[in-house]
């Protein structure tokens, strides 16, 4: 199924929009275009291989071209599906390598556990227990597997929203003072799939638009990667930052070259595993969720768990409060208008997938 809205180098097979890893990515096999100017041809072989044969009659078989994951965002089929056709890097298979790891010492490393509140939610409505237990559980079952440090999200969520507030005030201002078009409306860019898409569909048409703020879970890898490592006299290198995140396309995202650092040759975030291979992983381990013993997040400096540690979430709505927290900042910044709440009025239904929002 390919899509005449995307490129065509990409076809993903018996696609639908339920996410699973049944789905093969194919991308076609290439050849040198001088080739076929000898007047040589392309066939297709009884097992679905390429074949080219050159005027003499000699053949020769073609290499299919190997996919990254940047690539993977360049079908019809991506944003629902093939998320599951991932690089061995992005696995549970993965982290249970580097955990087992660790009591091997040329391989050890010091292993932080990002675990975003979404994540929390989706584990406490499958087992039907408070989102609190639910994140105390999973703190708990990282720590037992070796983690040396499970944070949550909330710090990063804290820094973007600040920072969404910053560059919309920014943006807004710009045209009082440069005289130059203002760039509005201002995109959200926390979600990966939409930022691809408006990639490989847009392109430098939509790409101003959207905030240059990078999301929660970026953020937090930079934390980590710079300022943990500064703080425990750890190289980058030596630290394995994994996530645990409610989407599959937060993987695509963490395996960006935006996001890897060439000096050191590492990334911000090294694996992403989601909710729901995290509950297929504790199934396959047989381990039972309510049998966990639940532990309290680590603080951000030291390996202490904090005692009464109580999670938090942003006002505004589940998505992380951008519109909510933009909004109000600039009321107040540019108005001088002080808002304690904000009523959303939906306008009218698009596409099944959004709704387009009145401020009132």
């Amino acid at each position: 199924m390919i899509s005449s809205g995307f490129s065509g180098a990409l076809k993903l097979t018996d696609l639908d929009d339920f996410i699973t890893p049944s789905q093969e990515c194919i991308k076609p096999v290439k050849f040198e275009k001088s080739a076929l100017g000898t007047g040589a041809k392309i066939k297709i072989g009884d097992d679905g291989s390429y074949v080219q044969e050159s005027k003499n009659g000699k053949s020769e078989k073609l290499k299919q071209v190997e996919i990254s994951l940047t690539d993977c965002l360049a079908c019809s089929g991506c944003i629902t599906s093939a998320e599951t056709v991932l690089v061995q890097q992005q696995s549970t298979d993965e982290m249970m390598r580097v955990f087992d790891a660790q009591n091997v010492l040329d391989t050890k490393k010091f292993i932080v556990v990002t675990i975003s509140i979404q994540s929390c939610v989706s584990i406490a409505t499958s087992k039907n227990i408070t989102v609190e237990c639910a994140a105390s559980k999973l703190c708990g079952y990282f720590k037992k597997l070796g983690a040396d440090l499970v944070l949550d999200i909330k710090l990063a969520e804290d820094l973007a929203l600040l920072e969404s507030q910053n560059e919309f005030i920014e943006r807004y201002k710009s045209a009082k003072t440069s005289k130059v078009q203002k760039i509005l409306p201002m995109l959200a860019s926390s979600c990966p799939g939409w930022v691809c898409y408006a990639e490989k569909t847009h392109g430098n048409f939509i790409l101003p638009y959207i905030s240059r703020v990078k999301s929660p879970q970026q953020i937090m890898g930079s934390f980590i990667k710079d300022f943990i490592s500064s703080l425990r006299n750890k190289p980058r290198s030596d630290i394995y930052h994994l996530t645990v995140m409610p989407c599959f396309d937060k993987k695509l995202e963490a395996s960006r070259d935006q996001f890897f650092d060439v000096d050191t040759q590492t990334k911000d975030v090294d694996c992403v595993i989601t909710s729901i291979e995290v509950d297929a992983l504790l199934i396959k381990q047989d381990i039972i969720f309510d049998d966990i013993v639940p532990v309290n997040f680590d603080t951000v400096i030291n390996n202490l768990t904090q005692d009464n540690y109580n999670l938090v979430t942003n006002s505004g709505s589940g998505s992380g409060g951008y519109a909510h927290h933009i909004f109000c900042n600039a009321a107040k910044e540019l108005f001088n208008i002080n808002i304690d709440k904000v009523e959303f009025k939906p306008l009218r239904f698009v596409l099944n997938l959004n709704y387009t929002y009145e401020f009132k």
